[in-house]
This record gives structure tokens, C-alpha cells and sequence, in this order.
């Protein structure tokens, strides 16, 4: 049967990976800023607003790509440019200080990429919030906005690929209609092939109660 249904299932913001990872990337801000900048510097509402950019234009998008597809590609895409921004922000704060940006010669590197990797929930980061130094901890936010961007990207082709597809609400709006008025059709003609093996087999009834009546 064909579809009829012009809008998208809504995807379930808080079982994507990518979305639990900006949630702990907006609070791990909010208590890295609180804890080593002052609360004067205007740095502070940069970094959190990024944070908060990030987590909430995947609920926005999510939302917003059940009747468009290319929203949620939009709203993603502002989603994706503000983790980016944000990474930048920490790369900055340890290269201002100079302090150690980590990479896979860093003794502890290889340890966290795969904590990070494997952990998506904020009770998993919590704790280090108030424990990790401020080097630990802005190491642990670009590994993680790194993780976002990649698992964005991947998303995003998705997305795009399913666009190609099925188009925009008007194309499947469209869609929708045509199957409707198809499905309309094929019973209209479903009928009319009945009816006409109804009317020979009255026809047939006909001619042998005639026989029978004859021969009577």
C-alpha cells in the first residue's frame, strides 16, 4: 500500500549519543567556567552559550524535522558550528596559559579518548567537575566536542541522504496525496472487476434456471 503519511517520525533527541555528550559538555562548561575564569570575563557567557547552543539546537532540530527535513539539517549545522566553537574556546584557554593540549603522545591520552568514547552519560563525568584540574578538564571537553562533531557529521548525511530521498513536506505531501488518490483508484477498479464477475455469474444462474425451466 502506499504511504500516506507526510510527516517524519520524530527522532528521540535523548537517545542519540551525540545529544547526551553536549549535555555533558553544557554542564561540564558551566562548572569549568565557574570554577577558573572570572565571572566578569566575557569569556564566560561565550563558552556557556556555546554549550547551551549545541545541546539545544538538537532538541530544536529533532523537533522541527518531523514536517522539515532541511530544518533539522539547518538547526543541526548551527548545532555542529557551536561545539566547534566551543572546542576553540578551551584550546585557547589552555594555549593562553600554557598549558598542555593533549594528543595521543600525552601519557594519558589514549585513557580518556576511550573513556569518552565509552561513556555518554552525565552521572559518568560528573564527579570530575569539581575534582580535575582545569588543564584535565578542558582536555576532557575537546576530546569530547571532537567526539560530537564526528558523530554531527555522520548524522547530518544521514539526514541528507534521507532529504534526497523522500524530499521536503511538499514533496511528501505530494507523495502522500498521490498514494491516497492510487489507493482510490486500485479499489475503484477492484469493484468494477467484481461487479463484472458478478453479472456473469448472473448470467449464468440465468441461463440455467432457463435450461432447467425448459426441460421442466
Amino acid at each position: 500500500m502506499p504511504n500516506e503519511h507526510f510527516l517524519r517520525r520524530q527522532a528521540n533527541y535523548e537517545d542519540l549519543f551525540f545529544y547526551k555528550k553536549t549535555d555533558v559538555l553544557y554542564l561540564l562548561t558551566f562548572a569549568f567556567t565557574k570554577r577558573f575564569l572570572k565571572c566578569s570575563d566575557r569569556t564566560v557567557d561565550q563558552m556557556v552559550q556555546a554549550a547551551r547552543s549545541g545541546k539545544q539546537n538538537i532538541v530544536e532540530g529533532c523537533a522541527d524535522g518531523v514536517s522539515s527535513t532541511e530544518m533539522e539539517i539547518k538547526l543541526i549545522n548551527v548545532a555542529r558550528a557551536s561545539i566547534k566553537e566551543l572546542k576553540e574556546d578551551y584550546e585557547d584557554y589552555l594555549a593562553a596559559r600554557q598549558l598542555g593540549k593533549w594528543d595521543d603522545k600525552h601519557p594519558r591520552f589514549a585513557a580518556m579518548l576511550d573513556f569518552c568514547r565509552r561513556h555518554n552519560n552525565q552521572d559518568d563525568y560528573s564527579q570530575m567537575y569539581q575534582t580535575a584540574n582545569d588543564e584535565e578538564l578542558a582536555n576532557l571537553a575537546i576530546t569530547l566536542c571532537r567526539q560530537v562533531d564526528k558523530m554531527m557529521t555522520t548524522y547530518l548525511s544521514q539526514l541528507e541522504q534521507t532529504f534526497i530521498e523522500e524530499g521536503g513536506i511538499k514533496e511528501r505531501m505530494t507523495a502522500a496525496r498521490l498514494g491516497r488518490r492510487q489507493t482510490q483508484n486500485e479499489t475503484i477498479e477492484a469493484q468494477a472487476h467484481e461487479i463484472e464477475r458478478l453479472k456473469k455469474r448472473i448470467q449464468l444462474l440465468e441461463e440455467e434456471l432457463k435450461k432447467h425451466n425448459s426441460q421442466g
